[in-house]
């Protein structure tokens, strides 16, 4: 009786951190018949696949982009030999894509036994990025600020989702972001979901950030609902700063059943929610920003979502933008940016949000970073 091949997750668990993608490969090659393979990461700006096994090797083609885009699997004829394009993602997160060739048809039972491979390799990439720089530096091409560096640190990750909703964020200028950040969690059917902006510039404001995000977090997992998390944030940025630095924080706690949702909002950040082909700001009375006075207490406020509803929440980098004396980015322009991306998913309609922005902007440097969050919630 022949040995049955070790399954692909067994066999990355137990391979060093940093030579994933060589193992998948090799699995693949052994099993599957497969020639080159190759392992796209998306760099910081998601605007790139960047090639692991082989990095001095092409980024990813418009099929490769395809796949990352739709998160479906792609396949191409060259050459005579197949090839097929995974997504790698992991609860929703976008990590890359894999490309195989093979001269076996790219029937529907072959895309299904890679996608599994795909699958696997996702979480364990994932998994290893704590363990290894191999995969953060493949992401970027450029040095980060020191700023920027502590905020992808900090970051929960790009997006997150399942069949109830899709969630997705982005920050730039993604190699010198300083104050701006988001974060989110999700509990059983309650997901947190902050979006923050530091005050101040370069690397002050982002430990600023991360003092109000960690003590968000320590919060949260003990227990706590947003508004002890708001006043834990506010004390413990007050005790740092002594009122001289602050940040200005939206907090959601959303009911992914019934969609109701509660709001702490203490400061700029600002929520629209497009329903159907209308478009509504989320009004929400401003409490003061966390750091800004010692003891401050805050109260929730609600609102509700409904089924297929988007929320899109940016911070006044996005909202606030009058580049060149030009009218707030969020006046009109916003919205304009946000009804372009009817048709996209969360994932894509943050970078359509930033790309119209950059495009506003009209070649004038921009005064501030920016970070937008965009949820979808499927119901």
């Amino acid at each position: 009786m022949s040995k049955r091949p070790t399954p692909v997750g067994a066999l990355l668990r137990v391979t060093p951190p940093d030579r994933l993608p060589e193992v998948a490969a090799e699995h693949l090659r052994r099993h599957h018949c497969a020639g080159r393979v190759e392992v796209l990461l998306g760099d910081l700006s998601l605007t790139a696949l960047r090639p692991l096994i082989e990095p001095d090797g092409p980024h990813g083609n418009a099929l490769a982009q395809r796949c990352f885009r739709s998160q479906r699997p792609v396949a191409d004829i060259a050459s005579g030999r197949h090839r097929a394009y995974l997504p790698l993602s992991a609860w929703g997160e976008r990590v890359g894509v894999l490309v195989v060739e093979t001269p076996l048809p790219a029937d529907s039972g072959l895309i299904e036994e890679l996608s599994t491979v795909a699958d696997e390799l996702a979480v364990a990439l994932r998994a290893a990025d704590v363990a290894t720089d191999r995969y953060r530096r493949a992401q970027r091409h450029e040095r980060l600020t020191m700023a920027a560096e502590l905020q992808w640190e900090l970051l929960p990750g790009r997006s997150l989702g399942d069949d109830r909703f899709l969630l997705a964020g982005q920050l730039e200028p993604a190699y010198a972001v300083f104050g701006d950040h988001y974060d989110w969690s999700l509990a059983g059917d309650r997901l947190t979901v902050t979006v923050l902006n530091g005050h101040g510039d370069g690397l002050e404001a982002a430990v600023l950030t991360t003092v109000a995000v960690n003590a968000m977090r320590n919060a949260r997992r003990s227990g706590a609902n947003i508004v002890e998390q708001a006043e834990l944030a506010s004390d413990a940025v007050y005790a740092r700063f002594g009122g001289a630095g602050h940040a200005a924080t939206l907090l959601l706690e959303i009911d992914l059943v019934d969609g109701r949702v509660e709001a702490v909002d203490a400061g700029s950040p600002r929520a629209v929610i497009a329903r159907d082909r209308e478009i509504q700001p989320v009004t929400l009375e401003q409490q003061l920003p966390l750091g800004m006075f010692g003891e401050t207490r805050y109260e929730t406020q609600k609102f509700s979502l409904q089924p297929a509803d988007r929320l899109l929440v940016v911070s006044d980098g996005v909202h606030a933008a009058t580049p060149g004396g030009r009218s707030p980015y969020g006046e009109s322009a916003l919205l304009t940016a946000l009804r372009r991306t009817r048709l996209q998913p969360a994932t894509e309609a943050v970078g359509t949000v930033m790309r119209n922005l950059r495009e506003y902007h009209g070649g004038v440097e921009p005064e501030d970073d920016a970070v937008t969050v965009c949820l979808d919630w499927r119901r």
